[in-house]
């Protein structure tokens, strides 16, 4: 039995829809009802990170999970107690790339390196998928795209290798379905380095109309980002932005060809895949 937490975020609702159909499948989910496009055969139950009795249900008969933690503090912890306590084999721990910029000291990074930890830590078998910013980050843009021809972005013209969240998923699923994955971290990034200023060009370029790019201002950009995260969280964001700057996230790493035998997703393919949410008839 697969454990899929984060069923209804950008990575774990790929996974879900990715996982062979002949393993069975169970999906925790603080409110199952906001689980959507599940396959019939994946039962969603109800899991919280503070209700102990809820994980020790959810995890019983589970030999591998997916582990997916938005909030930071201690649901990593307890998650983790109780998949040990389950008998849970196997943990895919989806993190983040940044915890490898030592000089990144925000809310955020040391948040997901005591995560890391929890679930190296553990006893059991685990897997670290580490992605670069996704693709799908560009759908922040899709509004000012509709309206006014504009995306607003900060730090421009700072490359980064953001990579397919499709990919990332494939990734979370070899991980959770082979063998050969445990004690490994895989960084993943797409197959360039772009700014935001070429993804513009791409985007214009397929939905056949002009875009302009402008450069968001910090301020700007923490008082969108608080209204849906909390403030300290918010300026961690808007800390790591900054950050991809000085320490440079353009580094593009060949472990999603290597781990899935094709090359990576390009940003021109995730985009020719979503135009309708930038205004394409």
């Amino acid at each position: 039995m697969i454990l899929v937490t984060g069923a209804t975020g950008t990575i774990g609702r790929e996974v879900v829809r990715r996982l062979p159909a002949d393993r069975p499948v169970r999906i925790m989910a603080r409110d199952p009802e906001r689980v959507t496009g599940a396959p019939r055969r994946a039962r969603t139950v109800y899991g919280d990170y503070e209700d102990p009795r809820s994980l020790a249900s959810a995890l019983t008969g589970v030999t591998a999970l997916f582990l997916v933690t938005n909030r930071m503090g201690e649901d990593d912890a307890r998650i983790v107690r109780a998949a040990r306590s389950a008998g849970v084999r196997h943990v895919v721990k989806l993190s983040a790339a940044a915890v490898t910029d030592a000089g990144a000291d925000d809310v955020v990074s040391r948040g997901q390196r005591a995560q890391e930890e929890e679930v190296r830590g553990s006893g059991m078998e685990w897997t670290l998928l580490r992605p670069r910013a996704y693709m799908s980050n560009s759908l922040s843009w899709a509004a000012s795209v509709r309206q006014d021809g504009v995306v607003r972005a900060l730090h421009p013209e700072a490359s980064v290798a953001c990579v397919d969240p499709r990919d990332v998923a494939e990734v979370a699923v070899r991980a959770l379905t082979e063998d050969g994955h445990a004690g490994r971290t895989y960084t993943l990034t797409g197959p360039e380095a772009l700014t935001a200023v070429e993804q513009t060009a791409q985007l214009a370029e397929l939905l056949g109309r002009p875009l302009r790019c402008a450069a968001l201002e910090p301020e700007q950009a923490r008082t969108a980002l608080r209204r849906v995260h909390p403030e300290a969280v918010a300026d961690a964001l808007v800390y790591r932005a900054g950050r991809q700057v000085q320490a440079g996230k353009g580094r593009v790493e060949d472990t999603v060809p290597a781990l899935l035998g094709r090359p990576a997703g390009s940003f021109r393919s995730w985009a020719g895949d979503h135009l309708g949410a930038f205004g394409a008839s």
